[in-house]
């Protein structure tokens, strides 16, 4: 059936043709080279911009929402506006076992805090935390390790720090596991040393202590600073921070439609924010790329039209010497095939181009604004089978036109 395709005489038919009217051929290809550029060099940003964001919080629990106490706003209960609330254990355990579909839980209480070495110092955040941190929001340790449950049961006292407190309060080269930092005068042993990484709210310039440690160091008995929940995936993390809201409002008699009683932040919410962007991106460019192949297919069409009428005494003596109308449309359509892969083709040459430059110029180092900036092999085979397929159908118009001529009127023409 595709015998043809194999045929010597059915490309240089197409060669021909294409070599008499090269400009205007070029010309016409531009349309589908821009098309399917702009596809993929949209497509591969998006790409990028996916992969930059995703490292940005791989290691972070992305369905996450914080809490924190804050003042009153209402008098409920007895008690005035203005009243401050305190988050505490209690609340903690109360939250996890009653709202549906939280994962974890994870109490975590911060100060600021003179920390020396030797002759140098700094004033840092430090973090009374659980292992559990660990698990929400990865640690890329470098050296050492994290706080575990005997740091939190034997109350020691251990700190896990930055690389960039460490270039502060250490000489190059120095070994920081087992070394002493002193955090308010009193001795800490270094266990860990991690890179904060991008995701950083706050600071990045943190010490890790156990809760249980810093509970004792700021005599905070069952008070925390802020929680962090994470939901399951399958749950809505909005609705998971509705019902924690209002069970820490009726834990701590605060009125229901109080809505300054706690500071919190949707970190899940605003990371379907962007991946719904990054979505819209993605339909847009391919709307708008399939728009303009369209576009130029259409053009590759017109120009077919106009070659079929200058070769209408051609056909017509084909049509004479015992071509059927089959071979005839068949060879337009080859020709209009061919013009759109090959305009396809370097337009997929020229956007994997552009994306190794935009790779080079804005995706290297870790602020990368793109990274791997990319498109895989099934978006090129998908994008190479749409011009086939634009182009066999635009092919048929000229096609049937040129078929739609008798041979012996075909003749007559001058």
């Amino acid at each position: 059936m595709f015998r043809f395709l194999f045929d010597r005489d059915t490309w240089q038919e197409v060669i021909d043709s294409f070599s008499k009217n090269k400009l205007r051929s070029i010309l016409t290809m531009v349309g589908v080279w821009w098309g399917i550029l702009l596809l993929i060099g949209l497509l591969g940003s998006a790409r990028g911009l996916e992969n930059a964001f995703n490292r940005l919080f791989g290691d972070f629990a992305t369905n996450s929402v914080f809490f924190m106490g804050n003042v009153t706003n209402k008098p409920f209960k007895g008690f005035q506006e203005g009243r401050r609330i305190q988050l505490t254990i209690p609340d903690i355990k109360k939250v996890e076992e009653n709202v549906e579909g939280i994962e974890f839980v994870v109490p975590r209480n911060m100060n600021p805090a003179m920390v020396t070495k030797d002759f140098l110092s700094g004033t840092f955040n430090i973090f009374g935390d659980y292992p559990l941190l660990d698990r929400v929001q990865k640690k890329k340790l470098i050296h050492g390790r994290f706080i575990n449950q005997n740091d939190i049961d034997d109350h020691k006292k251990v700190a896990v720090i930055s690389e960039s407190i460490y270039k502060q309060l250490f000489e190059k080269d120095e070994i920081a596991i087992g070394a002493y930092i002193q955090i308010n005068k009193i001795n800490y042993t270094v266990i860990g040393l991690y890179d904060p990484g991008d995701a950083n709210f706050g600071p990045s310039e943190d010490i890790h202590i156990p809760f249980t440690t810093f509970q004792r160091m700021y005599n905070q008995g069952d008070k925390i600073g802020f929680m962090m929940i994470t939901g399951n995936p399958e749950f809505d993390i909005v609705q998971i921070q509705k019902d924690a809201e209002l069970m820490l409002k009726n834990l701590n008699d605060v009125h229901p439609k109080d809505d300054r009683a706690f500071r919190s932040f949707n970190l899940g919410k605003e990371f379907a924010k962007f991946t719904g962007f990054l979505k819209g991106m993605q339909f847009l460019t391919w709307f708008v790329g399939i728009a303009t192949l369209i576009a130029g297919v259409f053009a590759i069409g017109n120009i077919l039209l106009i070659t079929v009428k200058e070769r209408t005494k051609e056909i017509g003596v084909r049509r004479a010497l015992g071509a059927t109308p089959f071979e005839i449309k068949r060879q337009i359509v080859v020709e209009a095939v061919f013009l759109t892969l090959v305009a396809g083709i370097f337009g997929i040459i020229t956007g994997g181009w552009i994306l190794i430059a935009l790779d080079a110029k804005f995706g290297q180092g870790d602020e990368a604004t793109l990274v791997n900036a990319s498109v895989s092999i099934g978006v090129v085979f998908i994008s190479l089978i749409i011009l086939v397929v634009l182009g066999t159908l635009i092919g048929l118009i000229p096609a049937f036109k040129a078929t739609s001529v008798k041979p012996i009127e075909a003749l007559r023409e001058e």
